[in-house]
């Protein structure tokens, strides 16, 4: 490899650079600093300078739009290059992204100091994301959104964003299933004080307006700041500044001044935008999570509840047809569907050495607390759903470390058995105070059912509850992740005649538009692949 032997004095005193191609423009493949924080890569060039004004901007876009052009087109123009230095740098080697798919899923945070007032009078931070609907399908975009969290609550990550850059390319004129998906993932990331820092940036432009692509931005319904003209912001740049400028130099020029002048005007929005304190994401994470969480164990628990229920009737059923045994102190049995707890077997998958998938389980309540969805954590205790130590979502609330985090998780089954008056009374007889009321067991069995019935109620309460405050903080409260527990709730108030919380839960509902319908098909036929349960006998061997 040449090093260093037609560089533009202009940009002699940066050390960490290697010459990969000498011509017209000579280019450079930029060596900062690198280093790994937790699940996180951070790419430092230059030194911080603390009295400097910092920017964020966060690039998110799907494979192949020309994201990792447009970082270094970024650094570049930080750095202050013009089309009469002749030299391009690279910070990401961008060689043939159009024809190849991002083979990882690392979030990569660059920071470029020391460049202030060349042509930004801030230094620049950068955080690329891999590309968002990979034909890996959607593990990876689970990975992703839960290394930006990482990145977002990390004492070491960032904690303000100045502009989220939707990347797409100016051609965009068909409106598509991961497009709609994409989209709606990374603004469902955010709480409602972000939608004024989210601009589109279009890539491959010729310098018209993307009238098309405008349009399907428009039909995705998503929240953009919009200028003075009540329009999508948005800001063109072309994908052509290291091509060899030996032939069709005149349009190449054209192509750099169009660029350049799309440049100003990013930098300028960057630099009159107020940036935007990450707590709020924070929490509108953490509360998705949470919601998820709650709602799938909830129809865990609901379903445990039909069961025992249907176990009641039967039970009442059988005491009334042996009524008369039941007078003259007879014995007599009775089949039922006795329901219980039961462990099955999941596909535990790590990938990358950080993506751990499996189950949080509480061994007291004998409950799933975080399944599917858990990918990150590597024990209990990290798992988004505890906060101070204990558990958000099971039962008792019980202590992390009466959690596990295996390849197993519990599964409601029934067993036929035969129960006597003498099981029966054991089973339902709650006290020794109704023991000595003398209460007869038909009478425990419809208090038991009252029991159940109010324990459900409280139960879709605080569901409820929690759709309802992940709508006060939430920028889009509709991911394609919450739209089925929404649809759950609704089904169930529907069936206890609660009105008012219908209509509230429909409204949330309603705030999707068509083209998330087909975001959601893209999820829902994407999603099966990641998360499956290994069916076993009742030896344990597969089936």
């Amino acid at each position: 490899m040449e090093m260093n032997t037609n560089s533009s004095s202009k940009f002699d005193h940066i050390a960490c650079k290697d010459q990969i191609h000498s011509g017209s423009p000579t280019l450079y493949q930029l060596t900062p600093r690198k280093e790994n924080i937790g699940t996180l890569t951070k790419i430092t060039l230059g030194e911080r300078n603390p009295d400097k004004t910092n920017k964020t901007i966060l690039l998110v876009g799907e494979t192949g739009t020309g994201k990792s052009t447009l970082v270094n087109a970024l650094v570049n123009y930080a750095m202050g290059v013009e089309w009469e230095d002749d030299v391009w740098f690279q910070i990401v080697d961008d060689k043939e992204e159009s024809q190849i798919e991002s083979q990882t899923s690392d979030v990569i945070v660059y920071e470029i100091f020391g460049f202030e007032d060349k042509t930004l009078p801030y230094s620049l931070t950068i955080i690329d994301t891999p590309g968002y609907g990979n034909t890996t399908g959607i593990q990876e975009d689970v990975v992703v959104s839960q290394r930006l969290f990482d990145l977002f609550r990390s004492e070491e990550g960032v904690h303000e964003i100045d502009v989220v850059g939707l990347v797409l390319k100016a051609s965009e004129n068909r409106r598509n299933d991961r497009l709609s998906y994409i989209f709606n993932s990374v603004v469902s990331l955010f709480g409602k004080d972000m939608e004024k820092n989210i601009v589109a940036l279009f890539t491959y432009s010729g310098g018209m307006t993307p009238k098309d692509a405008l349009k399907v931005l428009e039909a995705s319904n998503i929240k953009l700041a919009k200028n003075e003209k009540n329009q999508p912001v948005h800001f063109l740049f072309n994908n052509c500044q290291k091509q060899n400028r030996s032939e069709n130099t005149e349009s190449l020029k054209h192509a750099d001044k169009e660029t350049m002048k799309g440049m100003r005007l990013f930098s300028d929005f960057v630099e009159k935008t107020a940036p935007q304190k990450l707590e709020n994401t924070v929490e509108v994470m953490n509360k998705r999570i949470r919601l998820a969480a709650c709602i799938s164990n909830l129809q865990e628990r609901i379903e445990l509840i039909g069961l025992k229920k249907t176990e009641i009737q039967q039970t009442q059923e059988g005491l009334k047809k042996y009524e008369e045994e039941m007078k003259k102190n007879k014995e007599f049995t009775i089949e039922v569907d006795e329901s219980y707890k039961d462990v099955e077997r999941i596909e535990s998958m790590i990938w990358w050495g950080v993506f751990f998938q499996g189950a949080v389980c509480c061994k007291i309540c004998e409950e799933n607390c975080h399944f599917p969805g858990c990918t990150m954590a590597h024990y209990p205790a990290h798992c988004e759903v505890m906060k101070h130590g204990r558990c958000t979502v099971c039962t008792r609330k019980c202590p992390a470390s009466d959690h596990v985090k295996e390849g197993w998780m519990f599964v409601n089954k029934t067993r036929k058995v035969k129960l006597t008056k003498e099981d029966m009374k054991k089973k339902y007889e709650n006290n020794k105070a109704e023991s000595k009321k003398k209460v007869s067991l038909l009478e425990m069995l419809q208090k038991e059912m009252e029991n159940l019935e109010a324990n459900k109620t409280k139960l879709l309460n605080e569901a409820y509850q929690h759709a309802v405050n992940l709508e006060q903080i939430a920028l889009k409260v509709i991911s394609p992740s919450t739209y089925v527990h929404l649809d759950f709730l609704i089904e169930e108030w529907e069936k206890k005649g609660d009105r008012v919380k219908v209509e509230k839960l429909r409204q949330m509902s309603s705030k999707k538009d068509k083209w998330f319908q087909a975001a959601l098909q893209y999820y829902c036929s994407t999603i099966p692949q990641m998360f499956r349960r290994k069916k076993t006998d009742k030896t344990g061997t597969e089936v």
